[in-house]
């Protein structure tokens, strides 16, 4: 199994003012809980360009492109992209370690009305210890701990999308994690970083071009 790159073409047109609203007030959110952190920090919490992600959920969406609609933030943080994938009518789903992190979630979403299926733990499926590398400071990646797909009473090759937004130097971790546990033909969507958003998908047999 490898993960093939598809096109991806975003639209540069304005957002829809209900969901440019939700995300200036989850930008809003997310700085002020950082300025209240004081100088303390929460490992590999960086907020993604919303913006952008959007557009390339509603790429996947309009194009068909997954197989179907179940949808999973790895990481969610604040669940914006969660959030975002639930506006475009993905049946979402996120999973965070921190607890601070999924209660602010948590009433984001609650906010909005936006129906979110929240679980708190790890992203990382039963199994999946040895993809990581064991002297990880990050959270994110911890070995252990609750397993968020129990919470959810799903597994990792249930969802047909999956998002991620890999801190740097983690990025193989994610790819081989999505490669073992996906599901043949769902999707890994990952933002890099100021300009990259990658859509990709799980495919067997040998590397071919994208859609």
């Amino acid at each position: 199994m490898h993960l093939r790159d598809l096109d991806c073409m975003l639209s540069d047109e304005d957002l829809p003012v209900e969901v440019d609203r939700f995300i200036e007030t989850a930008e809003e959110r997310i700085l002020l809980f950082q300025e209240d952190l004081k100088g303390a920090s929460i490992p590999a919490f960086v907020p993604s360009d919303f913006r952008k992600v959007y557009r390339a959920l509603e790429h996947v969406r309009d194009l068909s492109l997954a197989p179907g609609t179940l949808f999973c933030e790895w990481g969610s943080g604040f669940g914006v992209v969660a959030g975002l994938a639930a506006w475009l009518g993905f049946d979402a789903h996120a999973i965070e370690i921190n607890h601070d992190l999924m209660d602010n979630a948590e009433t984001l979403a609650a906010d909005f009305d936006l129906r979110i299926e929240f679980a708190r733990g790890t992203f990382v499926p039963e199994g999946g210890d040895e993809y990581l590398d064991q002297t990880n400071e990050f959270e994110w990646l911890s070995p252990g701990g609750a397993c968020g797909y129990e919470s959810l009473g799903l597994e990792a090759d249930d969802f047909d999308v999956i998002f991620a937004f890999p801190w740097p130097g983690e990025e193989i971790v994610v790819e081989n994690l999505f490669t073992r546990f996906g599901a043949e033909g769902a999707l890994l969507v990952t933002y890099h970083g100021i300009e990259e958003v990658r859509i990709r998908r799980k495919v067997g047999g040998r590397l071919s071009g994208g859609r």
